[in-house]
């Protein structure tokens, strides 16, 4: 298992990893919500998770992967029950934190507490619960600040997704998102909190502040943030007019029987993957009878293989109207499996020595190939290839595959999760 993901590491990435070498060589400075550097090897470990709420046919699956950046600066919690509150409410949330994780550890471990209290045990829908998640993050933003060490940097993205019996409410702040796919289609996204939009860019000028660069002071890259108080020192303005501001973002949408999921995921998903690919993608897998937490982490393995460079978490929550299993997109996928592999047995055995799976994969790339996954296309199925290009250099006896330098590098994968899931 873990040759497999070695083997991906070396002949599928590391372009993508120059390039951002060179790009950050190019760059004047760096910004505090930028990794500082990245890593040699991407660690692409997960612990996806999951579980049901039988009481309202709702479940959710998530996973996380530090991917190539430094450190590992995400959180996230998921709560299928709510204390004090009658069943059908449940509270999700991914944090994406910048110059260090301890803003992001805070809001996963603290923010449902904030929305309990807020919230109280006879929340009015919807005016009283949108004015409850905003309550909550800003009273959430107030006591972190109590806590957090005087000139120290750092902040973090949130994203929640609060659910009760008739409605789904989306808090956000910054650049994690959410989608939410009805019908079959994306019914509603969330949008960035960026310094650029007319929004955040009259408050930003209003509180003093200028933006270079599409930044926040040349820095920050989003406008909206728990933490990063050092942008939150404008005197006289209240919390949410600072230039950068824990207000979120609250949207409240009746739910509907052709409800079918919702994703909340930190930008290093999106950065790899549109809202609509995502969708696409989701809905295909859950076609198969994939977990919701196991469809999370080959989702994460995808982003991965398509070139994100950053920390990745997504959730996924699944509704009643989700799409079900169907036994002809599963022959389907069957049958594209086999496919690909009889594909790959076939390259490496045109040319008198092995090609590198790098050429097997681009080969197959510039190739049409009927039945990809739709959104994730062939990168969902580097690990089908790479599973019968390891198998294909065993069976002929070549223990070790050249890589991009011709150095010997041992045969290998992916996290272990998208292994299981192809196995």
């Amino acid at each position: 298992m873990a040759a497999l993901a070695r083997l991906l590491e070396r002949l599928l990435w590391p372009s993508r990893k120059e390039e951002e070498a060179e790009e950050e060589e190019e760059e004047e400075g760096r910004s505090p919500d930028r990794p500082q550097s990245l890593l040699d090897a991407p660690r692409c470990a997960q612990r996806p998770h999951g579980g049901v709420a039988a009481s309202c046919a709702l479940s959710f699956g998530a996973s996380s992967v530090q991917g190539w950046g430094a450190h590992m600066e995400d959180a996230h919690c998921a709560w299928l029950a709510l204390p004090g509150l009658p069943p059908g409410w449940s509270f999700f949330a991914v944090l994406d934190g910048h110059g260090g994780a301890r803003a992001a550890l805070f809001g996963a471990r603290h923010l449902p507490g904030h929305v309990l209290d807020a919230l109280g045990p006879a929340p009015h829908e919807p005016e009283g619960v949108c004015r409850a998640l905003r309550h909550a993050f800003l009273s959430a933003d107030a006591r972190l600040h109590a806590l957090w060490p005087r000139g120290e940097p750092g902040g973090s993205t949130a994203v929640a997704l609060l659910v009760s019996p008739r409605f789904l409410y989306l808090a956000h702040c910054g650049d994690s998102r959410a989608v939410l796919s009805r019908a079959g289609a994306v019914a509603f996204s969330t949008e960035d909190h960026r310094p650029l939009h007319p929004r955040e860019r009259e408050r930003i000028h209003d509180a003093g502040g200028t933006i270079l660069r599409r930044r926040l002071e040349g820095s920050l890259a989003v406008s909206r943030a728990l933490g990063d108080f050092a942008y939150k020192e404008a005197p006289g303005r209240p919390p949410e007019l600072q230039l950068v501001s824990a207000e979120p973002e609250v949207t409240a949408l009746a739910r509907q029987a052709e409800d079918e999921f919702m994703l909340l995921a930190s930008d290093g998903v999106w950065d790899a993957m549109s809202g609509t690919a995502l969708a696409e993608l989701v809905a295909s897998r859950l076609c198969l009878g994939l977990a919701p937490e196991l469809l999370c982490a080959q989702l994460l393995d995808t982003c991965l293989c398509k070139g994100s460079l950053d920390n990745m978490t997504c959730i996924l929550v699944c509704f009643p109207g989700a799409p079900r299993p169907c036994e002809e997109a599963i022959r389907k996928e069957l049958a594209l499996d086999a496919a690909l592999g009889h594909r790959v047995v076939e390259l490496c055995t045109s040319t008198q020595e092995p090609p590198s799976l790098n050429t097997v994969f681009r080969t197959l790339a510039s190739e049409d190939i009927p039945d990809l996954p739709p959104g994730g296309g062939l990168y969902c199925k580097a690990t089908v290839i790479a599973e019968a290009y390891s198998e294909f250099c065993q069976a002929s006896g070549e223990r070790w595959v050249k890589g991009h330098n011709g150095a010997g590098q041992p045969a290998g994968t992916l996290s272990s999760s998208a292994l299981d899931l192809e196995a």
